[in-house]
């Protein structure tokens, strides 16, 4: 199957010619051969150019952002204070998902090709529903958290049995709580509080995480349009440029010597 480019006007046209001899069907044929097509797949030094670092930049942010979520999550998962949490296991797949969105951004600088350009750019806006995804789930989840500590185990206000009367063991008696298990009592109450203030702390700002994961996407995919843009404009000026279509050499007429 062979592939041929031919532009005219401002149109470029892509003429697919199928291999019959080939199992694969003719819509499997094309997308290889777009995949491996030179047009598409080839290193354009005018889009590195007008990438620069940034998009290394961009990628590595969302990189770093991916590994917090996964870091900062596992420390929520752990604790196992919110059921919400436990049960979807969120920050993980949203961790993985980040780091891989800034994995082809940075490929994407490193061999800019109009192909992996275009995965970027496709790639960074589904970014932009996840990261909007991943601020509505770390909201309901910072309501969610709550301590499953039971701080009366540290007081038992039973204090046994009242003798055998013969048919059985009387009366339970209940004793006021010691000294000690008012002060077990409280200090369980306020490690309770801590840990749930620790943990909003870690949700909210894993919801700032997630803004700035959505500047972030929505930041590289608005470089990637310009950089497909600023290429068509750089090659129709190029094929529009009356320099290029000057003779090299012009024609000197002989003038006959008098």
């Amino acid at each position: 199957m062979s592939v041929t480019v031919s532009k005219a006007d401002g149109v470029t046209v892509l003429t697919l010619t199928t291999d019959p001899q080939s199992p694969w069907p003719p819509l499997c044929q094309i997308f290889k051969n777009l995949c491996y097509s030179p047009v598409c797949c080839t290193v354009s030094q005018h889009l590195r150019s007008l990438n620069r670092a940034s998009q290394t930049v961009l990628g590595t942010l969302q990189i770093m952002i991916g590994l917090l979520n996964i870091g900062l999550g596992s420390i929520l998962y752990s604790t196992w204070n919110s059921l919400y949490l436990n049960y979807l296991g969120f920050p993980f797949w949203l961790g993985a998902l980040f780091i891989m969105f800034g994995t082809v951004c940075v490929l994407s600088e490193k061999y800019p090709s109009p192909c992996l350009v275009i995965l970027t750019v496709i790639l960074n806006l589904a970014g932009g529903a996840f990261a909007i995804t991943a601020i509505a789930l770390y909201s309901i989840n910072l309501g969610d958290i709550r301590s499953w500590w039971n701080c009366y185990e540290y007081y038992n206000g039973y204090n046994g049995y009242n003798g055998y009367n013969g048919y059985g063991y009387g009366r339970e008696t209940i004793r006021p709580p010691s000294l000690e298990e008012k002060l077990l009592q409280e200090k369980c109450y306020e490690g309770r509080a801590v840990l749930v203030m620790l943990l909003r702390s870690i949700s909210a700002v894993m919801i700032t995480l997630s803004v700035l994961e959505l500047c972030v996407v929505i930041s590289s995919a608005v470089l990637g349009i310009k950089a497909l843009r600023n290429k068509e404009k750089g090659q129709n000026k190029s094929t529009d440029d009356p320099e290029l279509h000057k003779p090299l050499l012009e024609e000197v007429t002989a003038q006959p010597v008098a």
